[in-house]
Protein backbone atom coordinates (compact mmCIF):
# COMPACT_ATOMS: atom_id res chain seq x y z
CA UNK A 1 0.00 0.00 0.00
CA UNK A 2 1.49 3.21 -1.12
CA UNK A 3 1.09 6.63 0.82
CA UNK A 4 -0.26 9.49 -0.72
CA UNK A 5 2.12 13.11 -0.86
CA UNK A 6 -0.11 14.80 1.46
CA UNK A 7 0.21 11.76 3.85
CA UNK A 8 4.70 12.74 3.82
CA UNK A 9 5.95 13.83 6.82
CA UNK A 10 9.25 13.88 5.80
CA UNK A 11 11.78 13.84 2.98
CA UNK A 12 15.15 13.18 2.75
CA UNK A 13 16.93 15.19 -0.02
CA UNK A 14 20.65 13.50 -0.73
CA UNK A 15 22.63 13.85 -4.38
CA UNK A 16 25.43 12.40 -5.95
CA UNK A 17 28.15 13.02 -8.21
CA UNK A 18 30.10 10.64 -9.86
CA UNK A 19 28.13 7.96 -8.81
CA UNK A 20 29.41 4.95 -6.86
CA UNK A 21 32.87 6.93 -7.50
CA UNK A 22 32.12 10.28 -6.29
CA UNK A 23 30.55 11.61 -3.21
CA UNK A 24 27.11 11.90 -1.80
CA UNK A 25 25.75 14.92 0.53
CA UNK A 26 21.89 16.00 1.87
CA UNK A 27 20.27 18.90 1.40
CA UNK A 28 20.73 19.84 5.04
CA UNK A 29 24.81 19.52 4.95
CA UNK A 30 24.69 16.59 7.60
CA UNK A 31 25.69 13.92 5.60
CA UNK A 32 28.36 14.24 3.33
CA UNK A 33 30.62 11.69 2.47
CA UNK A 34 32.97 10.40 -0.34
CA UNK A 35 31.99 6.93 -2.18
CA UNK A 36 33.86 4.58 -3.62
CA UNK A 37 33.87 1.17 -4.74
CA UNK A 38 35.00 -1.75 -2.16
CA UNK A 39 38.27 -2.91 -3.13
CA UNK A 40 36.87 -6.26 -3.17
CA UNK A 41 34.92 -4.67 -6.76
CA UNK A 42 38.06 -3.13 -7.60
CA UNK A 43 37.79 0.31 -5.96
CA UNK A 44 40.21 2.10 -3.55
CA UNK A 45 37.94 1.16 -0.83
CA UNK A 46 38.80 4.22 0.57
CA UNK A 47 34.99 6.08 1.28
CA UNK A 48 32.24 4.62 2.16
CA UNK A 49 29.70 2.85 -0.64
CA UNK A 50 26.10 2.66 -0.96
CA UNK A 51 25.69 -0.69 0.68
CA UNK A 52 26.99 0.89 3.49
CA UNK A 53 24.65 3.55 3.53
CA UNK A 54 21.81 1.10 2.32
CA UNK A 55 22.94 -1.54 5.92
CA UNK A 56 22.90 1.53 7.99
CA UNK A 57 19.61 3.06 6.96
CA UNK A 58 18.30 -0.65 6.88
CA UNK A 59 19.58 -1.73 10.66
CA UNK A 60 18.24 1.96 12.18
CA UNK A 61 14.56 1.73 10.47
CA UNK A 62 14.26 -2.21 11.39
CA UNK A 63 15.38 -1.43 15.21
CA UNK A 64 12.80 1.25 15.03
CA UNK A 65 10.25 -1.56 13.55
CA UNK A 66 11.08 -3.81 16.28
CA UNK A 67 10.36 -1.16 19.14
CA UNK A 68 7.45 -0.51 17.99
CA UNK A 69 6.19 -3.86 17.70
CA UNK A 70 8.15 -4.42 21.31
CA UNK A 71 5.51 -1.94 22.57
CA UNK A 72 2.65 -3.40 21.01
CA UNK A 73 3.57 -6.72 22.73
CA UNK A 74 5.03 -5.06 25.99
CA UNK A 75 8.11 -6.98 25.07
CA UNK A 76 11.55 -5.83 27.16
CA UNK A 77 14.50 -5.47 23.98
CA UNK A 78 16.75 -2.58 25.96
CA UNK A 79 20.03 -3.47 25.22
CA UNK A 80 19.24 -4.97 21.62
CA UNK A 81 20.92 -4.21 18.44
CA UNK A 82 20.16 -4.65 14.67
CA UNK A 83 22.52 -5.48 12.13
CA UNK A 84 22.08 -5.48 8.57
CA UNK A 85 24.62 -7.17 6.42
CA UNK A 86 24.06 -6.05 2.37
CA UNK A 87 25.74 -7.93 -0.19
CA UNK A 88 26.06 -7.14 -3.55
CA UNK A 89 26.57 -9.64 -6.69
CA UNK A 90 25.85 -10.12 -10.44
CA UNK A 91 22.19 -11.54 -11.35
CA UNK A 92 20.42 -11.94 -14.39
CA UNK A 93 19.56 -8.63 -14.95
CA UNK A 94 23.58 -6.94 -14.20
CA UNK A 95 23.96 -6.85 -9.95
CA UNK A 96 21.61 -7.33 -7.28
CA UNK A 97 21.19 -7.01 -3.59
CA UNK A 98 20.61 -9.49 -1.11
CA UNK A 99 20.28 -8.48 3.22
CA UNK A 100 20.73 -10.85 6.02
CA UNK A 101 19.21 -8.65 9.12
CA UNK A 102 20.58 -9.72 12.28
CA UNK A 103 19.33 -9.06 15.99
CA UNK A 104 20.71 -9.39 19.68
CA UNK A 105 17.47 -9.16 21.94
CA UNK A 106 19.20 -9.94 25.50
CA UNK A 107 15.87 -10.07 27.52
CA UNK A 108 13.96 -12.51 25.53
CA UNK A 109 14.18 -15.53 25.09
CA UNK A 110 14.81 -17.18 20.95
CA UNK A 111 11.36 -18.05 19.99
CA UNK A 112 9.99 -14.48 20.99
CA UNK A 113 12.72 -13.08 19.59
CA UNK A 114 11.82 -14.74 16.60
CA UNK A 115 8.42 -13.68 16.81
CA UNK A 116 9.17 -9.83 17.59
CA UNK A 117 11.78 -10.15 14.16
CA UNK A 118 9.04 -11.61 11.67
CA UNK A 119 6.64 -8.47 13.13
CA UNK A 120 9.52 -6.39 12.38
CA UNK A 121 9.99 -7.60 9.12
CA UNK A 122 6.10 -6.76 8.65
CA UNK A 123 6.14 -3.03 9.27
CA UNK A 124 9.65 -1.89 8.57
CA UNK A 125 9.25 0.72 5.60
CA UNK A 126 12.57 -0.88 4.63
CA UNK A 127 11.19 -4.37 4.68
CA UNK A 128 8.09 -3.01 2.87
CA UNK A 129 10.12 -1.52 0.26
CA UNK A 130 12.70 -4.11 -0.46
CA UNK A 131 9.92 -7.19 0.06
CA UNK A 132 9.82 -9.03 -3.80
CA UNK A 133 12.59 -7.27 -4.84
CA UNK A 134 15.53 -8.84 -2.85
CA UNK A 135 16.61 -11.45 -0.66
CA UNK A 136 15.94 -10.33 2.96
CA UNK A 137 16.96 -13.37 5.51
CA UNK A 138 16.20 -12.90 9.50
CA UNK A 139 18.68 -14.05 11.83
Amino acid sequence: MSIQQSDVLYTAVATAENGRDGRVATEDGRLDVVVNPPKEMGGNGEGTNPEQLFAAGYSACFQGALGVVARQTKADISGSTVTAKVGIGKNDDGFGLIVEISAHIPNVDAATGRALLEQAHQVCPYSKATRGNISVTLV
